[in-house]
């Protein structure tokens, strides 16, 4: 036995040092059953392969990842990447020397990456002007409409009823209302999908300068006749008792999961705790358009977040980096991701392998935000949103729709007001990034 032990000791010794695991560090929003799939991921990715670990922390909401992300680089504590809310988006291009593109990490760590691959109205949003990705989209979702069948079923409506439009809608929301429902309609992230996603699946501008894609120097244009229109109807719906707000972020999925409402604006992502929550029956239907505005929708637009890798670290980090972004963006992890999660597929082999799969015919409505998404060629007013300090401008609209929500303004009113508050805040950062 000793003999055996002193020739495994000195086969261990002659074999040399083992060498030690480079550490990526990542920060992220997700909480619940996201952030067990994230977990899963990051699992997965470690166990693939002995070069690097990577270890994943959650910072808190959205809001307050980023604004982590800022205080631990002036700190000179950065992570190796971060997870950047959509939003943030212009923040983090105009936050020089703070960021290093992903285009420019897998080019130094000489790793293939095909910004082809990518679908395009995902990635798009995380594009510079010359077509280079300049961060990794990873949960991208976009608005639909999550439909409680059997509430829809007690109030004597056919739960297969076309509500393709919002005219439909309001009539289904008047009928749910006088069969007693106490919650037809609620919604998540206001803002998101009720003006910038509404925007855009009317082609109609949220802001000049194709949504701030042409320049900082844009102007919020979210007041117009069609949004006016739309916040309008919201607001009466809500003084009649057949829209209920619950908050500014997702508090309305809790009540949606319980089965205490009908309808429920939401993003696509909102898949993955319905189908562990819900006892009931539910699908998910496209997000409506007003045909008074439109004669077809256009294509919604992004929400979710990318990830940006930050300035500061070793080349050995920054090839790590570089594994595991490509290991993110596999076909078979954006295949599970999207299948799990309700997220957007970012890559066309993805979309294709889940058909192949048969996930979409298993699960019927499950590929609707890809649709929604890839049907129309984006324009200036559908391919996203690019604006400065974009967090608290939504700050300021949320502000302003609760006071619709409440009696407390009418739509021009308030929408009006949020142009000019918000476009005092764009030409504070255009005169910060000029």
């Amino acid at each position: 036995m000793k003999h055996t032990l002193l020739s495994s000791a000195c086969a261990i010794v002659l074999a040399g040092p083992v060498m030690a695991q480079t550490e990526i560090e990542f920060w992220h929003a997700f909480t619940g059953r996201l952030g067990e799939l994230v977990a899963e991921q990051v699992t997965t990715f470690n166990a693939s392969q002995s070069d690097y670990v990577v270890t994943a922390s959650h910072k808190g909401n959205y809001s307050e990842t980023l604004n982590a992300g800022i205080a631990a680089f002036r700190a000179g504590e950065q992570p190796d990447i971060l997870m950047v809310f959509e939003v943030g988006t212009a923040t983090m291009m105009a936050a020089s020397g703070a960021v290093k593109p992903v285009y420019q990490v897998m080019e130094d760590a000489g790793a293939t990456f095909d910004q082809d691959a990518y679908i395009g109205s995902v990635k798009g949003y995380y594009t510079s002007s010359d077509g280079q990705m300049l961060s990794l989209p990873f949960n991208s979702s976009t608005p639909v409409l999550w439909v409680n069948r059997d509430a829809l079923s007690a109030a004597n409506i056919d739960p297969d009823v076309d509500l393709s439009t919002w005219e439909q809608v309001g009539e289904v929301l008047s009928q749910l209302k006088d069969a007693g429902n106490t919650c037809p309609l609620t919604t998540a992230w206001q803002s998101w999908i009720h003006l910038e996603n509404f925007s855009a699946y009317h082609d109609t501008p949220f802001a000049t300068k194709a949504n701030g894609f042409g320049g900082v120097d844009t102007e919020l244009a979210l007041n117009g006749p069609a949004q006016v229109a739309h916040i309008g109807a919201m607001g009466q719906w809500a003084q009649d008792g057949k829209f209920i707000y619950a908050g500014r972020r997702n508090e309305g999925g809790a009540n949606f999961r319980a089965g205490e409402c009908a309808l429920f604006t939401e993003s696509s992502a909102g898949y993955a705790g319905i189908k562990s929550e819900a006892e009931f029956e539910f699908d998910v239907r496209p997000l409506p358009y007003w045909s008074a505005v439109a004669a077809e929708p256009q294509n919604t637009i992004i929400g979710g977040a990318s990830l940006w890798v930050m300035e500061g670290q070793s080349d050995a980090e920054y090839k790590g980096v570089a594994e595991f972004l490509n290991f993110l963006s596999s076909a078979e992890i954006q295949a599970k991701w999207h299948q799990d999660t309700g997220y957007l597929p970012i890559t066309n082999d993805a979309a294709t392998l889940t058909r192949e799969q048969g996930f979409y015919e298993a699960n019927p409505g499950t590929d609707v935000a890809v649709i929604q998404m890839t049907a129309k060629a984006p324009t200036d007013n559908s391919k996203g949103l690019r604006l400065g300090s974009f967090d608290q401008i939504r700050g300021i609209i949320d502000e302003e729709l609760e006071a619709v929500w409440a009696g407390d303004k009418d739509a021009q009113t308030a929408l009006d007001s949020a142009a000019e508050r918000g476009n005092a805040l764009l030409r504070r950062f255009e005169q910060a990034n000029r």
